[in-house]
């Protein structure tokens, strides 16, 4: 009997593997020779240039040292190393020889133009969303870029996570094809915002926790997860904020970078207000932040934000009955100066740390690489910049001056296994 199970077992294994096999199985397009891009109108690459940025193409297909869009940026995630691929139009080692039926399947389906599966640290579960229309002008922006030769590095994925075939089975799970539907019962505004934010700027990418088989959890959109050594926090009603993202509030911060309110964008979010959203019109921003507005109950809860204004800063006023703390000493000697505000409403260039969403944040991490690293002159407010106390400060007082921020700032709990954290951030291994 127990042989026959065994059997029975073995059987369904192998017609189980055989059939994602048979799923993985795509046709190739055939290569083109090359691709005219002087038949592509100019307004349609133009636009193409504006929803290319704004969907983070260079950001991921750029590598540190390397030609835009060439491809070689290390994409670390809980499987191993994923390496971007180079997307300009060079024939041997780029997307030259893709027809525009190739560019759309892989954006759509994600399967490359010989047929091989794309793994999905290539968002393409957000930008099957796309309009054909979109998907078009991406197409003839991408092909009307310099070429560039840059092979293809190899990734570091351990055996069987590395059979391409096999992501056949994910789709199968994961993979909710089709372009976006607008919800009748909103407005054209809201849609628009909808179809930018879950498609083109796949904000659930970063903003969402993945499972085991890193899918985005459906049930736990946009309720923050770790990227990239950062906290993407949670972009419902579960965010931190001592006051609401309202519209007004979020169009501020995705357009400039910063908010009196709320704070400056730093870290992966940096790239995402500069280098990305910085190439759309007002109104798609406003867009966006319509859209998250909905959802994190800014609406409702806005309640008087003067009053909540004046008295986070108010707290400030303890200072002079402080009894001695090597933190309060360390914010004196080395924060004061710059986030210190004697009266409502603060500066929009003296980042206000009463209103620090990473001060009240369940998980300490943001608020200790903005220390360790400070803030660049192109991240946050740009021109303007943080300087980092790597070099300057210890382990043990980045964890004095937190404990102090924390305590005497917010009314949430003292974050536990700090010091680890702080280590771990240091280290360069916060996840």
């Amino acid at each position: 009997m127990f042989k026959r199970v065994l059997v029975v077992l073995l059987l369904l294994i192998v017609i189980g593997v055989a059939g994602v096999f048979v799923l993985g199985w795509h046709s190739a397009y055939a290569p083109v020779e090359s691709v005219d891009a002087s038949a592509f109108d100019a307004g349609t690459v133009a636009r193409g240039k504006m929803l290319a940025s704004a969907g983070y193409c260079a950001t991921c297909h750029t590598a540190s040292d390397g030609e835009r869009n060439a491809g070689g940026r290390p994409l670390k995630t809980g499987f191993g190393t994923i390496y971007s691929t180079n997307i300009t139009p060079d024939v041997a080692t780029g997307i030259g020889a893709w027809s525009e039926e190739a560019f759309a399947r892989s954006m759509r389906e994600g399967i490359s133009r010989d047929g091989s599966e794309l793994f999905p640290a290539f968002p393409f579960d957000h930008f099957t969303k796309l309009t054909d229309d979109d998907v078009a002008a991406i197409y003839a922006y991408l092909m009307s870029q310099p070429a560039v030769t840059a092979p293809s590095k190899s990734n570091q994925l351990p055996f069987p996570l590395n059979v391409r075939s096999l992501q056949a089975g994910w789709k199968l799970l994961y993979l909710d094809q089709g372009t976006y539907k607008a919800q009748s019962e909103k407005d054209q505004e809201w849609n628009r915002g909808a179809y930018l934010a879950e498609g083109l700027g796949h904000c659930g990418a970063c903003h969402t926790p993945r499972n085991a088989l890193g899918a985005e959890q459906s049930d736990q959109t946009y309720a923050g997860a770790l990227i990239e050594g950062w906290q993407a926090p949670a972009l419902t009603a579960k965010n931190p904020a001592a006051l609401p993202w309202t519209v007004d509030e979020l169009t501020a911060y995705l357009r400039s970078g910063a908010t009196a309110l709320h704070g400056v964008a730093a870290g992966p979010m940096s790239e995402v207000v500069h280098d990305g959203l910085s190439a759309l019109p007002d109104s798609d921003i406003r867009a966006i932040a319509v859209y998250f507005a909905s959802q994190n109950g800014s609406a409702t809860n806005a309640g008087d934000a003067t009053g909540s204004v004046a008295g986070a800063m108010g707290s400030w006023q303890l200072d002079s009955q402080d009894q001695p703390d090597r933190g309060a000493d360390l914010y004196r000697a080395a924060c004061s100066s710059c986030h210190y505000n004697s009266a409502a409403p603060p500066s929009l260039l003296r980042p206000e740390l009463a209103f620090n969403s990473a001060l009240r944040s369940s998980d300490p991490t943001n608020l200790i690489q903005v220390i360790l690293h400070g803030v660049g002159v192109r991240e946050g407010i740009p021109g303007t910049m943080m300087p980092p106390f790597a070099a300057s400060m210890s382990d043990r007082q980045i964890e004095s001056l937190a404990s102090y921020l924390r305590g005497h700032l917010t009314n949430q709990p003292p974050w536990t296994e700090l010091s680890s954290r702080i280590a771990a951030v240091r280290k360069g291994d916060a996840g």
